[in-house]
């Protein structure tokens, strides 16, 4: 991208230092300037958490024990990594949750899509109609096996207003659409990509159960070869749902983002691992792997992992993107 931005960042010094920019502030800041002030913003070292993860039920020290070990295990995930990292982590059922850097700011490749289809789930309920066969068609494709035309033509398709309605209704607030038709330079945090996978898991206000089940179909349906990142070390019995996104939106640097959620009957959680300034696509998938792996663990102790860390495969390196060009 812009040549002051293609310097390397380390450790935890972020890719998208958009805390500084006026989100925060009173007066209404349109997401289009938002997302153009962000790319000329400082980028100050993030701190380390005290504590990255916690027990927010209070029934017992074994739930306190698992924050501390997750805590432990997530810190030696990616101690040593030259890349930057937002992860959270969520399980009501165990009542843990853990965020590192997860307000900080990534872009987002074709991570964007579940927003994408999720905003256009909620327009043809509005409409109260179903979706068409071709949108059905588009979003099969656009989260399937990534295709960028379907996400272009769904992205027009819903519109600025309605992907802002979504974010809006769905309490996304941090999320900044890219600018014009270029969704895959749109700000994601770990916190809300978290956030869109609970209004898909639990019924809300926002997308009806018949949408939400048909996003988790698809989720569930993503071709081999895009299915890596958070879903390695998943345990056996749970149904994966993943959505990822990969390109050198920092060239030469690449963006590796990996959501998805796990669930077995009435059991479900979440793990979001958002990442940039890595020197390749593999790097930043080995980075995401090992705090899947680690976080799967602790989560489900008693049980045996069914998927494995990913294998180098073909289409590895090849961006899916839709960026302004220098």
């Amino acid at each position: 991208m812009r040549g002051n931005h293609q310097r390397r960042r380390g450790g935890r010094a972020w890719i998208a230092g958009c805390a500084a920019v006026a989100w925060a502030a009173t007066s209404v800041v349109p997401a289009q300037a938002a997302w153009a002030a962000s790319q000329d913003t400082a980028r100050p070292a993030v701190a380390k958490a005290p504590h990255l993860c916690t027990a927010w039920t209070h029934d017992g020290h074994k739930r306190t024990q698992l924050a501390d070990k997750l805590d432990t295990d997530i810190e030696a995930a990616v101690h040593g990594r030259g890349d930057t990292y937002g992860v959270r982590v969520k399980d009501p059922d165990l009542g843990i949750e853990c965020g590192l850097n997860s307000t900080e700011h990534f872009k987002s490749a074709s991570a964007i899509k579940a927003t994408i289809l999720a905003a256009l789930l909620l327009k043809a309920h509005e409409q109260h109609r179903s979706l068409t066969a071709h949108e059905k068609s588009l979003a099969y494709s656009m989260i399937t096996v990534s295709d960028n035309n379907a996400a272009t033509a769904l992205w027009n398709d819903v519109g600025r207003a309605g992907l802002q309605k979504f974010l809006d209704l769905g309490k996304m607030k941090a999320t900044v659409l890219g600018p014009g038709g270029y969704w895959g330079d749109s700000l994601l945090t770990a916190k809300d990509e978290t956030t869109l996978l609970w209004l898909l898991l639990r019924p809300n206000a926002v997308l009806t159960t018949a949408a939400r089940d048909y996003e988790l179909s698809l989720m569930a349906h993503v071709v081999s070869y895009e299915r890596w990142g958070v879903p390695a070390g998943a345990p056996a019995g749970f149904k994966v749902h993943v959505k990822n996104g990969w390109a050198p939106l920092d060239a030469p640097f690449w963006n590796v983002n990996s959501i998805g959620c796990f669930t077995h009957g009435k059991k479900a959680y979440s793990i979001v691992v958002l990442t940039a300034g890595n020197p390749s696509m593999a790097y930043g998938i080995t980075t995401i792997e090992n705090v899947a792996i680690k976080v799967h663990h602790d989560l489900n102790s008693s049980l045996t992992a069914a998927v494995p860390r990913s294998t180098r495969n073909a289409s590895w390196g090849i961006p899916d993107e839709n960026t302004p060009k220098n």
